[in-house]
């Protein structure tokens, strides 16, 4: 079975980037057996449809726009999104599940897939996460960690550490 942990979202507009600075926190902090990819899907939207034909699990790291208080964390299949709306309506989002949709049209399988989400306090021009965020990024981290143990992997963590203050100044200043 193929499994990917795609986070998809914005990091040039706050908490959108979470999902982006989650799977650069899993790739530099964590091995994962047996292996998964883990890739960072930025905006490209319904550019991923490749990838949603070419594996059978998808877990979407990103926003998800509830009514809740910011930081809050859901894991939700994606079948169930309809009518929730991921983040705030941003092309990433609309694209992903246009990809899933597209593929059902084209009688292909849909690959197992779900949304851990985490609400978002902010979303502006700005690159970092908002202190509500940056309070919850370990929980996030965990709810994903937690969610592969249940479909069998296991994340082994590296040493040394990277913090998440030095994921997000790779973002800031990629030639570093």
């Amino acid at each position: 079975m193929s499994i990917v942990v795609l986070g998809v979202g914005n990091v040039l507009e706050e908490d959108d980037g979470v999902g982006i600075y989650a799977c650069a926190y899993l790739n530099t902090n964590y091995t994962f057996t047996p292996e998964i990819d883990i890739i960072n899907g930025g905006v490209e939207g319904i550019n991923l449809l490749n990838l949603f034909m070419e594996h059978d699990r998808i877990i979407i790291l990103d926003t998800i726009n509830l009514d809740d208080e910011a930081g809050s964390i859901y894991n939700i299949p994606s079948y169930e999104l309809s009518g929730f709306g991921l983040n705030s309506g941003g092309a990433h989002e609309v694209g992903v599940m246009q990809c899933l949709d597209m593929i059902e049209l084209m009688g292909h399988p849909l690959p197992e897939s779900n949304v851990i989400g985490i609400v978002p306090k902010s979303i502006t021009f700005h690159m970092g996460l908002s202190v509500e965020l940056m309070e919850r990024f370990e929980a996030y981290i965990k709810t994903v960690i937690n969610y592969l143990k249940t479909i069998h992997i296991d994340a082994t963590p590296k040493e040394p550490h990277t913090d998440l203050i030095e994921i997000i100044e790779t973002f800031k200043y990629p030639s570093r």
